[in-house]
């Protein structure tokens, strides 16, 4: 089995900020996380992350913003539209 991508989505906002989700389904495990998920949470501009979340290997689930814990990708999503809309000042 190869990655399967479960969910990709992109919004460039008017002020050129960008938000881009991409999770895929993956065959094993990436160590130390304990589900089947590879994922790139992104918000920022070009060459400048405000708030993102990944697991890669060796590190595992983890935010670039604040602490996060992996809960589930249902509550992962609503963790980081809330970090965007903070930063914005705007519901998205």
């Amino acid at each position: 089995m190869k990655a399967e991508l479960v969910i990709r989505e992109r919004i460039v906002f008017r002020d050129g900020a960008i938000m881009e989700i991409k999770i895929w389904r993956v065959p094993e495990k990436v160590p130390p996380s304990q589900h089947f998920l590879k994922y790139s949470l992104f918000y920022g501009r070009p060459g400048e992350r405000s708030v993102g979340y990944d697991n890669e290997r060796d590190k595992g689930d983890h935010r670039h913003y604040g602490s996060h814990r992996f809960i589930s990708i249902e509550q992962m999503l609503v963790d980081f539209r809330q970090d965007v809309e903070a930063i914005r000042g705007e519901k998205i």
